[in-house]
């Protein structure tokens, strides 16, 4: 029997819903910043989705799209001035970012109770801790997408291609603290399909086109693929969709599985970001 697909718009649709209705009724309302640094046309589109976002939910959002010459002293500038507005709640900056721009120094320098986006240092640090308040929003829709198929995580074998800080290992980490069996695949780990044909959960993030195979995957797996590859036009995944789908149990699409996902997790961590500032 193929795969059941696991909508992510529909589920974002509705995650995105529930955040309007808790903000309609709020006299303060959570603050989003969106920063872009150049012309790299991906990035304008997922900050458009993001934007958009935003607004639908009733945020507050601010929009800076700066130039590709950007210094990065005139960045840190702009986040140092971003982090001390109290109206904003949340600061999201696009990557990738040009290259003479240091992104690690960047992302450090946003206040950690800002970081919707959970890449600095302390929410990473954060993961293993298990204080999961503001966890990387593509981990955290990972998760979600998983549990949504109604699959216990706990007790399964988990394998995830990928140890990015933005989405590998904190994806590991999450399914961790839910009790899976964890195993991280990456570039140099040899016989991989040996590994993925184990997994009960197998989550891709790498950005190779179809390097997941139908005779890689175990019967009934579900599969989250987070990857994006632009082949002619069009946007495809990690995955092999139309042959693994035959085999798995539940399987995201690409476009419309991690990414909406995403975005809908931010928007939720923007939310959580506001009632932080509170405490502080």
């Amino acid at each position: 029997m193929p795969a059941k697909i696991i909508d992510g718009n529909k589920i974002a649709k509705s995650i995105l819903e529930n955040i309007k209705n808790k903000v309609k009724n709020m006299k303060e309302k959570p603050g989003l910043a969106l920063v872009l640094v150049g012309n790299n046309p991906a990035s304008e589109v997922y900050v458009n989705f993001k934007e958009k976002d935003s607004k639908e939910a009733g945020f507050y959002c601010e929009r800076y799209n700066l130039s590709e010459e950007t210094s990065e002293i005139d960045l840190l500038k702009l986040i140092g001035d971003l982090n001390q507005k109290e109206s904003l709640h949340g600061i999201l900056v696009q990557l990738p970012l040009p290259s003479h721009i240091d992104e690690k120094l960047i992302i450090n320098s946003i206040l950690p109770h800002k970081d919707v986006d959970g890449f600095t240092p302390l929410s990473l640090g954060n993961l293993i801790c298990e204080n999961m308040i503001l966890a990387p929003a593509t981990a955290r829709a990972v998760i979600y997408l998983v549990e949504s198929t109604g699959v216990r995580i706990e007790g399964k074998n988990a394998v995830v291609l990928g140890r990015s800080n933005i989405v590998g290992k904190p994806t590991a980490m999450m399914l961790l603290e839910r009790n899976a069996t964890v195993t991280i695949c990456h570039s140099k780990t040899k016989y991989l399909a040996g590994y993925t044909k184990k997994a009960d959960i197998l989550v891709v993030a790498v950005g190779k086109q179809n390097l997941i195979r139908k005779d890689m995957v175990k019967e009934g797996a579900v599969v989250i693929d987070v990857g994006i590859n632009r082949v002619n036009g069009k946007l495809v995944g990690d995955v092999d969709f139309e042959n693994v789908k035959e085999v798995a149990g539940y399987i995201t699409p690409v476009p419309g599985g991690v990414g909406p996902m995403t975005r809908a997790m931010l928007m939720d961590n923007t939310l959580k970001a506001m009632g932080l500032s509170k405490k502080i």
